[in-house]
């Protein structure tokens, strides 16, 4: 069921039988995220009946890509949600921006920068990286974005 099929406005507030349709999910599946992730969480009224405002839809759709279409674990979104915020996960959500953009930022770093010993990160000296371990990890990248797409293509085949 999309927003448009509700007759709502983008900005209501919408029940969890609503969310569930929106996102393609089972209600359990979000009443369980709920407790798996301690940014969930909708209001509630009487009778305990769910309501989930437009952040809460973007912040879930953000954790359904990570784990079904990333392939993350609930470790993993727990991971992300502590590291990177909820505000991230939500603009992942909302299509504004990609998983990877973090890691191509930092392999990104263009090797005169690196020579001259400029990090994305100078406060923190275990995320300095030298310009071998940037080689490094740009070819595990690859390396990863090909069986990803080794795996997708097998998963779609069966």
């Amino acid at each position: 069921m999309s927003f448009e099929a509700t007759q709502k406005s983008a900005e209501a507030f919408r029940t969890i039988s609503e969310v569930a349709g929106e996102l393609d999910l089972p209600q359990h599946v979000l009443r369980f995220w709920e407790a798996r992730f301690q940014h969930v969480h909708p209001l509630k009224r009487a009778g305990g009946r769910r309501y989930y405002r437009p952040e809460d839809i973007d912040l879930l759709r953000g954790i359904a890509k990570l784990l079904y279409a990333e392939g993350l674990t609930i470790k993993g979104v727990q991971k992300i949600l502590r590291e990177q915020g909820p505000r991230y996960v939500g603009e992942l959500g909302r299509g504004e921006t990609d998983f990877m953009t973090p890691l191509r930022r930092v392999v990104a770093i263009s090797s005169a920068d690196a020579a001259s010993n400029v990090h994305p990160f100078p406060s923190r000296a275990e995320d300095m990286l030298t310009p071998e371990q940037l080689a490094r990890l740009h070819e595990l990248l690859g390396e990863l974005q090909d069986m990803k797409s080794r795996l997708m293509a097998a998963t779609h085949a069966s």
